[in-house]
């Protein structure tokens, strides 16, 4: 009996491929969603639904499988780590539609996983647990899915437990989702662009919102239950009914993937529609061009158009590139472009995907998410292309990694193969960051928190099979200046060059626009409209405005010289030059942050073998460390805003913890028995935290991170926090701070 139920499945898998094939070369029937929510609502659980009404699961295992967390380290936590790809066929008045599906991490340390797998879907399916109703991490992947913009629709799971557990009535059901339903909206009305503010809104009526049961495989919206009379009294008695199990019948009528999947297909745009709107917006290429028609019209015979958004490192193919192909036709041996990289490579395999499974096929077109073999050393966020073209927009994360440790192998033999392995787990997960220091031969990984490094740490001992140890976790600071500096000069070893620098604070409203992607990261081109247009939205003059030559991790650095006749020729090396201090600042060798640093004047040596990289940029360095120490530069630490779910109880116990740590209490909401509270911590006094707040609330509270930023650390605490990291970095400890002091 188990043997037949296989080979039917592999029959029915077979056929699916098949399917898939033919598809894929149909534009119009392609959605690419993805699924995501607050941790532990149940997307693992939603998705097996979708795959096994598909035919690619078993019925019976659906729900139990997860099948979409193959990984071992996934199965043991009971968590999603990584974003999984599929693609399905799903029949829709007459017609097969195929569906690229990506199930997506909750945990706020892999929310790198979300951005990236949003550049690569036009709809998300956004899940929300009915008991605990909105969640920051709800409010944070909404926020990935507009920003990239996603279309959104709403699922609303876990409506077993409204009943069993909350025991409502029809109405106060009704009532319960009325307030999802306009918190998801308000949220839409506060985050998406003009356009999709209104257009966007979830509607009950016309079938973009459903609800039902993930794990009891049900799901009904107000269409589905108008055309099939079901309504939500049949839902109840199917619970309440003296009949074991009455939900089975609920699955019979309206299993989820039916009602879930005709919601997307009706809602959720194909790629020719979305790419209209979406190309504009995260490639800033020339829309007129060849390739921005293509882009814009998703065209399969014009050229590759192909954005990479996640790495998996296989033992016998190497590394496969997972994207979006938002134009052109990929064929296996075509020889095609890495625009960052910079060199021509050959495509040796195109593949589809199902879930762990890997589908060779002989060429995709776009509007498709596939699998690019041959693309040697490729990162995410790579744009391939037929030819040179103007790379898709950076992939940029909401939160900044704020947690560091530093790795070693435990035997020195293995050091060779750490740097390899350290390499290879950047490019697989690109959010957290690799730092190799060739002089100290330290290690460093910076991550998201301390639940994602573990996780890194756990699958560097497993999957590649070496053995490391780590440091305790350590907090990435920031250094800034809280006031304007004097001039100050910096010359170059040989006394010929002179460089004028001030360093004053960013303003806020700019330092806001470079962190939500309004103003992007990079080199300024020349008359840069989209930039000035935005800064001088931000209140700043033209002529001030087309003086910014580089914004580069939150800072702007201008050229204010005037009439200078070499200036052109060495401001690549003096935007180098204060590129380096701004990784590495004068106070502890930490980044620098929320600064503008304004090129007044320069004197140049006449002969150019006089004003070389030897020359140039170690006056610059001068300058702008000069300008900070005399703007008084200080040490600012990351502080998380995190919300803390307890019993009210409790209460004490949460206020005391959080003062003991530095923080603050910024709201306080009690509903029946149950508190919200909302605090602002310093991520340096935060490690365990989680086991401290379970300890005081008999292991009752949980906590999620709301939002993060840097903020000034107390007076008293910077000498010794400064002291700490120089002596870490294994610097002197009065070196650069006795010139602060003169």
């Amino acid at each position: 009996m188990f043997i037949k139920g296989i080979l039917v499945e592999l029959i029915m898998v077979d056929k699916t491929t098949e399917k898939v094939k033919e598809l894929m070369r149909v534009p119009e029937r392609i959605r690419n969603i993805g699924v995501c929510a607050h941790i532990d609502h149940g997307k693992t659980t939603f998705s097996d639904n979708l795959l096994s009404g598909a035919g690619m699961i078993s019925d019976e295992l659906a729900g139990k499988q997860l099948a979409l967390d193959f990984r071992e380290d996934e199965q043991e936590r009971g968590i999603t780590i990584d974003a999984a790809n599929v693609s399905m066929v799903h029949q829709y008045e007459g017609n097969d539609f195929l569906i690229n599906l990506i199930d997506t991490p909750g945990h706020v340390d892999f929310g790198g996983d979300v951005t990236r797998a949003m550049r690569a879907v036009d709809g998300a399916i956004v899940l929300i647990d009915a008991v605990e109703g909105i969640m920051p991490q709800t409010e944070t992947v909404l926020k990935q899915a507009l920003r990239e913009r996603v279309k959104p629709v709403l699922f609303i799971n876990k409506v077993d437990r409204l009943i069993k557990e909350v025991k409502l009535t029809p109405g106060q059901m009704q009532e319960r989702f009325i307030k999802i339903i306009n918190d998801v909206n308000r949220l839409i009305r506060h985050i998406a662009t003009d356009e999709f503010k209104e257009k966007w809104q979830v509607n009950v009526q016309e079938g973009s919102v459903s609800f039902g049961s993930a794990f009891h495989k049900w799901a009904v919206n107000y269409p589905y239950m108008q055309k099939h009379k079901i309504s939500f009294k049949d839902i109840i008695d199917a619970y309440t009914s003296e009949k074991e199990e009455g939900y089975k019948i609920l699955h019979e009528k309206a299993p989820v993937h039916k009602t879930v999947l005709e919601m997307v297909i009706k809602h959720h745009p194909n790629p020719k529609e979305a790419q209209k709107y979406r190309i504009p917006h995260i490639w800033r290429g020339e829309p007129e061009s060849i390739e921005g028609k293509s882009l814009i019209n998703c065209d399969v015979n014009g050229p590759v158009g192909f954005i990479c958004t996640k790495i998996d490192i296989d033992k016998h193919a190497g590394e496969v590139a997972a994207g979006r192909l938002f134009s052109g036709t990929v064929r296996q041996g075509d020889e095609v472009y890495m625009n960052l990289a910079k060199r021509k490579v050959r495509v040796q395999q195109v593949i589809i995907y199902k879930g762990a499974q890997r589908i060779q096929v002989s060429e995709a077109v776009a509007g498709n998410i596939i699998g690019i073999i041959g693309l040697k050393d490729v990162f995410a966020g790579e744009t391939v292309s037929t030819n040179p073209m103007e790379p898709f927009e950076a992939l940029t994360h909401l939160f900044e990694p704020v947690i560091t440790k530093s790795i070693e192998a435990v035997k020195a033999s293995d050091l060779p193969r750490l740097v390899e392995v350290l390499k290879q787990v950047n490019k697989e997960d690109p959010s957290i960051t690799i730092e190799i220091n060739e002089e100290t031969g330290e290690n460093l990984m910076h991550g998201m928190g301390e639940l994602h490094l573990e996780v890194i740490e756990n699958r560097i001992k497993r999957e590649k099979g070496l053995n490391v140890k780590t440091s305790a976790p350590i907090v990435v600071y920031r250094e800034t200046v809280l006031k304007k500096s004097a001039e100050v000069e910096g010359k170059s070893p040989n006394k010929h060059n002179k460089f004028y620098i001030i360093v004053e604070p960013l303003e806020d409203n700019v330092y806001n626009a470079i962190k939500s992607g309004e103003i992007p990261e990079g080199r300024v081109k020349k008359n840069d409209k989209l930039l000035l247009d935005v800064l001088r939205n931000l209140g700043w003059d033209a002529k001030m405005a087309r003086n910014v030559r580089d914004v580069f991790k939150g800072n702007l650095f201008l050229d204010q010289t005037r009439g200078e006749v070499h200036i052109g020729e060495v401001i690549e090396l003096v935007l180098d030059g204060f590129e380096q201090v701004m990784k590495e600042g004068p106070l502890a060798r930490e980044p620098g942050v929320k600064m503008k640093i304004c090129l007044m004047d320069t004197k140049l040596h006449e002969d150019a073998i006089h004003r070389g990289p030897a020359q140039v940029l170690p006056a610059v360095r001068a300058a702008v460390k000069g300008a900070m120490l005399n703007a008084g530069a200080l040490i600012y630490e990351p502080v998380q805003i995190l919300q803390i779910e307890a019993p009210g109880t409790y209460i004490g116990e949460i206020s005391k913890l959080v003062q003991n740590k530095r923080g603050q209490l910024l709201e306080m909401n009690q509903e029946g028995e149950h508190i919200t509270v909302k605090a602002k911590l310093p991520v340096g006094e935060m490690f365990g935290l989680s086991n401290d707040l379970r300890s005081a609330t008999g292991g009752r509270g949980v906590q999620y991170l709301v939002d993060q930023m840097y903020e000034k650390l107390p007076n008293e605490l910077q000498p010794k926090v400064i002291r700490n990291i120089r002596e870490r970095k294994g610097l002197s400890v009065d070196e650069d701070l006795a010139i602060q002091k003169e």
